[in-house]
């Protein structure tokens, strides 16, 4: 039967088909910027945001820094790249804000071997002690700090804590994660014995956190609308980019570059806790690969002969030898030849036959071992003269600071120290860059405007120091370190006491 609609009839028809096809097109638009969203994961990252700014002023001159250094955020987030992902994943698991992903770009720009001058390492920029309390291994073979894996569950752990800590506040465990939750809780309690707020807009922060909280708002929002503020983002697809292999026995790195294909290079950046030439001597160690190598490394590993994983010396112990000699001659550790060899004590006789783990290759094949990173580290340009200051008795990062005229934090980042009171032994060879002294004619252009340059010390009170000793010592008058330190005539100096100490380097 054949039917025929009225004018009126046809015009409605025309327009129901209309919004039927526009409801189509817009969700089908939806569909696929949804899809563009879930495959990126930057931008599944912006899609989550929680953390808010009071308003854009507070981001105003973080934002301005990445606008007038563009390329900075392109080479971060292609640093990233690997690791997002597994990052994501564990702050996703731990309910964590999803900005918390975004934190190792303030700490460490993404660079797992950054290291400051606080002696803080890694992604997150773990400090040694910090490190221990959530579990993180620093031995002779790792250094788990670095490791991306374990110091992103340990970061995790610690934020947790933190939020919990300040009551759900998370810019406020934010905070405390770069400058210490002490001096965030005393600062509350400033303000709130004043009767003002105490959020973390309002309390007084060292200026490093003042600044810390807004600059990891900025990234989040420059990452969110790159191209509104000039930026490029390099794109990460929203899946696992690599996997653990969990191996039960050591295992030598070139063996891993030999069956999978990887440069050395790229399986340090994977595992830039391995500190040496192999995996640590542990029962179980998660060794992180590209997933497409996964399946090549496990076949050759069980098609490989496991006494051949590792080189083993056979080695006859002579007149002089010592275990930390051996250790040191074969790129070992004490603790690992004595495990090796069953040893109870460190004492080793003449004609002893022991078993010594060595590496397949030469030293310099291991390319970001800790002793190869440490020569590249040496061999940099930097500002100023290179010198080469050699340790003898009595010295201390202080005096050698002092004597060239550089801070010892300098020292301890040029050499990567880890604990510099005790790392510094007699022989030891430090790199120190020396800024050139200023000539006589621009000392002499000083004097005449007189500027009064000086520079603080802090000198800790040791064993049979008196006022008058240190005060010879540093050239300066008994009566000033009393004031300088408010120090009673009447009270005897305490050992281990820090004295401010400022010593005029131009005199007006």
């Amino acid at each position: 039967m054949l039917f025929i609609l009225s004018a009126c009839e046809s015009q409605e028809a025309i327009n129901v088909d209309k919004e039927v096809t526009d409801a189509a097109f817009w969700a089908e638009i939806e569909e696929i910027d949804n899809q563009e969203t879930q495959a990126d994961l930057w931008r599944y990252i912006s899609s989550k945001h929680t953390l808010k700014a009071r308003n854009s002023k507070d981001l105003y001159w973080h934002i301005k820094w990445f606008k007038d250094n563009p390329d900075y955020l392109e080479r971060v987030t292609k640093r990233a790249g690997p690791y997002l992902h597994l990052v994501v994943q564990e702050v996703e698991k731990a309910g964590l804000p999803i900005e918390v992903a975004l934190l190792p770009i303030v700490e460490s720009a993404y660079y797992p071997f950054s290291y400051s001058h606080g002696t803080a390492s890694g992604l997150w920029q773990f400090i040694p002690g910090t490190g221990k309390l959530y579990g993180l291994k620093q031995n002779y073979w790792v250094d788990e700090r670095r490791s991306v894996i374990h110091s992103t569950r340990a970061a995790v752990r610690y934020l947790k804590n933190l939020h919990t800590l300040f009551k759900g506040d998370w810019l406020l465990a934010l905070a405390s994660y770069n400058s210490g939750p002490g001096r965030v809780q005393r600062a509350i309690k400033k303000n709130k014995a004043k009767g003002k707020k105490a959020d973390f807009w309002h309390i007084s922060l060292p200026k490093e956190t003042e600044g810390y909280v807004p600059r990891l708002l900025a990234v989040a929002e420059l990452i969110k609308n790159p191209g509104k503020y000039g930026q490029t983002i390099t794109f990460v697809a929203n899946q696992p980019q690599v996997e653990s292999v969990h191996l039960y026995s050591q295992l030598d790195l070139s063996l891993i570059a030999q069956w999978t294909g990887l440069s050395l290079d790229q399986i340090y950046t994977l595992n830039p806790d391995l500190n040496r030439w192999a995996t640590p001597d542990t029962t179980h160690y998660e060794l992180l690969l590209p997933i497409d190598k996964v399946v090549i490394f496990k076949q050759a590993r069980a098609n490989y002969p496991k006494k051949k994983q590792l080189n083993y010396k056979r080695y006859t112990v002579k007149s002089g030898d010592s275990l930390n000699k051996l250790a040191k001659k074969f790129n070992s550790s004490v603790a690992y030849i004595k495990s090796i060899n069953h040893l109870n004590g460190t004492k080793i006789q003449r004609g002893q036959k022991i078993i010594i783990p060595i590496p397949k290759k030469a030293d310099n094949y291991y390319t970001l071992s800790k002793s190869q990173r440490k020569i590249q580290r040496f061999n940099a340009k930097k500002h100023g003269k290179k010198v080469t200051h050699k340790v003898i008795k009595g010295d201390s990062l202080w005096l050698i600071s002092t004597r060239y005229g550089v801070p010892t934090e300098s020292i301890i980042k040029w050499n990567h120290l880890a604990n510099a009171t005790k790392e510094l032994r007699i022989g030891q060879k430090l790199i120190i860059w020396q800024v050139p002294k200023l000539r006589a004619s621009q000392l002499e252009n000083i004097t005449k405007i007189g500027v009064n340059v000086k520079r603080t010390i802090v000198y800790r009170v040791r064993k049979g120091d008196n006022l008058s000793r240190i005060a010879h010592k540093f050239g300066v008058l008994v009566s000033q370190l009393r004031k300088w330190n408010k120090l009673s005539a009447k009270k005897p100096l305490k050992i281990g006491k820090k004295l401010k100490i400022i010593k005029p380097i131009v005199k007006p």
